[in-house]
């Protein structure tokens, strides 16, 4: 599973969360939402050091991440996450890993 995320969507966050150098963003599966990839999950955020870590992208020495014990939400997808203009936020794209 690869993780990117574009420089736009990586300024969003940081700025919005505030987000220093060395901070690490953990991109994690919550129950509720709507996902593509998986019925009734979604995923959330938040700020913590990684335990085990199985996909990271890091920019301006944030580390963008998701914990190994939540691969199996993405159901050998990828996450690439972009910035739309038009509602001017983070999007998230999943394709299909190689």
């Amino acid at each position: 599973m690869k993780l990117t995320i574009s420089d736009q969507a990586a300024k969003w966050y940081i700025d919005e969360l505030e987000l220093q150098e060395g901070s690490h963003l953990r991109f994690y599966v919550r129950y509720g939402g709507y996902s593509s990839v998986q019925s009734g999950f979604s995923l959330g955020i938040m700020q913590e050091e990684p335990e085990n870590a199985a996909a990271v992208s890091t920019i301006n020495k944030i580390n963008f991440y998701v914990e190994e014990k939540d691969i199996w939400y993405f159901d050998g997808h990828d996450l690439h996450i972009t910035f739309n203009e038009n509602l001017t936020e983070p999007e998230f794209h999943y394709e299909k890993s190689a």
